[in-house]
Order: C-alpha cells, then structure tokens, then sequence
C-alpha cells in the first residue's frame, strides 16, 4: 500500500482539479478532508492499522504495591487508546487551493509522531524512556484511495 496519494491520484486528476475553479476546488477539497478525517477518526477507534492489523496493546505495568494496596492502584486502564486524539478538536482538517491535509497539530502532533513512527519518548516528564510500539494513527488504505476517487468522479460527472 502507497501512502502517499501525489503520485497515483494527482497524476489522474491533477489536471481535472486545475480546470475546476477555485470556490469549487476549494468545496470539493473540503468535502474530501472531512470524510478522510471521519474515516481516519473511525480506523484509530476501532484500534486498526491501515493494513488492517490490530494496535499493539498497552504494556502492562510491573511494579511494586504498598502492602495492603488495593488492585485497582497503580494499573493502566484497559480503554481503547487515543480516544481524545480521534475528536475533531485535536485531529485537524486543513484545505488549501492547492491541496488538503489531515494531521495534528503542535504538542499533539509530537505525541501522534511518537506512536505512528514507533519512537523511544519519556513516559513521564523526567521519568524513565519507552520505545513506543508502532501503531499508525494517520495512513490511506485501498477503500481511502476509492472513496477520493469516486468523490473525484462524482463532482466532475455533477
């Protein structure tokens, strides 16, 4: 799978998107990031790669407990991973004349590049350094590179 979308697609519909004007390219641009990002939001939640394969999961806690702890203290919640980054307030659309984007931004952005590139980060700050497993949270799959090219087909058929 190719994740990057310039090659296959702009070599087909670079130049129907040139012809379109720019309020209509703009409006079509918007209405594909949009749907992208849902698409992407939709992937992460239900904790999938692009390739299909599930997200490797938490790396359980080992550690010591006081005496007559109880079991609940100290354990990694067992929730799905990155349910804030998914929402629409931190997993940005952004739609130029010449193109469109999909991405995080700022401190979120550091967080999401950790994960999606498998890199070693301190779990805490001044704590102790993990090497992250790779979980892809932002990649095109074959239904994501349809979906753009039958949205192409269908404003230009419109």
């Amino acid at each position: 799978m190719n994740d990057d979308l310039t090659a296959p697609i702009e070599a087909w519909a670079g130049e129907l998107l040139s012809k379109l004007a720019a309020p209509n390219r703009r409006a079509l641009l918007l209405k594909i990031a949009r749907e992208l990002r849902k698409r992407q939001s939709a992937r992460i939640a239900a904790q999938k790669n692009p390739d299909g394969s599930a997200y490797d999961p938490r790396k359980r806690k080992r550690g010591r407990r006081k005496a007559g702890a109880r079991a609940s203290v100290g354990r990694i919640k067992r929730q799905a991973m990155f349910a804030k980054l998914r929402t629409a307030k931190w997993l940005k659309v952004e739609v130029t004349d010449g193109g469109l984007a999909v991405g995080f931004e700022g401190r979120v952005a550091q967080i999401a590049a950790v994960h999606q590139e498998g890199q070693r980060a301190p779990v805490d700050p001044h704590g102790p350094t993990y090497r992250y497993p790779r979980r892809v949270l932002l990649g095109f799959t074959d239904a994501d590179h349809s979906f753009i090219r039958d949205m192409l087909v269908e404003h230009i058929n419109s």
